[in-house]
């Protein structure tokens, strides 16, 4: 028999909060995870949602019936290209994140993964408090008859939650607030062009 081990204890911040890996910066941590729902045909769709811990911007949202290691190294190649690689990426202990080829390739590109403890959903609380507004604001309102529905509306509500929507824990702004220039520079006339022939003087 093993030598019973002794607990471990966890250090906590006033606000009930673990102390853990904390964002610094934006593209230090990213967490994702993944949410299942069904069309109207009560067939199963998954979501994957990946959050920049530091903005809270929804940097993507994944939606196919089936998701797989494959796909998260796809969706996690375009989203490095446009905004480079990020310090960590945090997630749970699920087999589609702690697969050996997602494990590899993040090590390749330079990131590091952090998985949370089994069974202790808290410890990615951004990701988890994501998932429940997506949820409240949008899944439990609106009923898909397609995926390709789903696809459409579920993006447009992303786009909305990083460009409008505001939060709270941001000094009530959004995420990625979209610039807007005002007044809009309007355009300038063209100049008239030199007549080729000078006009003929009046004569009186």
């Amino acid at each position: 028999m093993p030598q019973k081990q002794p607990k471990k204890g966890r250090l906590w911040l006033n606000d009930g909060s673990c102390i853990r890996l904390r964002p610094e910066y934006p593209n230090h941590v990213w967490s994702y995870d993944f949410v299942e729902d069904r069309t109207h045909d009560g067939r199963k769709f998954r979501m994957l949602n990946i959050i920049d811990e530091f903005t809270r911007e929804c940097l993507a949202i994944r939606v196919n019936r089936k998701l797989k290691a494959v796909d998260v190294i796809d969706v996690l190649s375009d989203l490095f290209i446009l905004r480079g690689v990020p310090g960590h990426i945090r997630s749970d202990n699920g087999s589609e994140f702690v697969a050996e080829a997602v494990r590899e390739w993040i090590t390749a590109v330079g990131a590091k993964t952090a998985y949370i403890e089994p069974g202790s959903p808290w410890e990615n609380g951004c990701c988890e408090s994501f998932n429940s507004k997506l949820r409240d604001e949008l899944l439990k309102g609106e009923i898909f008859y397609t995926l390709k529905e789903a696809r459409i509306v579920i993006e447009n509500w992303r786009r909305h939650y990083n460009t409008i929507r505001p939060h709270s824990s941001l000094g009530y702004r959004p995420p990625a607030p979209e610039t807007v220039l005002w007044p809009a520079a309007q355009p300038q006339p063209a100049s008239p062009a030199t007549p080729a022939v000078a006009p003929r003087p009046i004569m009186h």
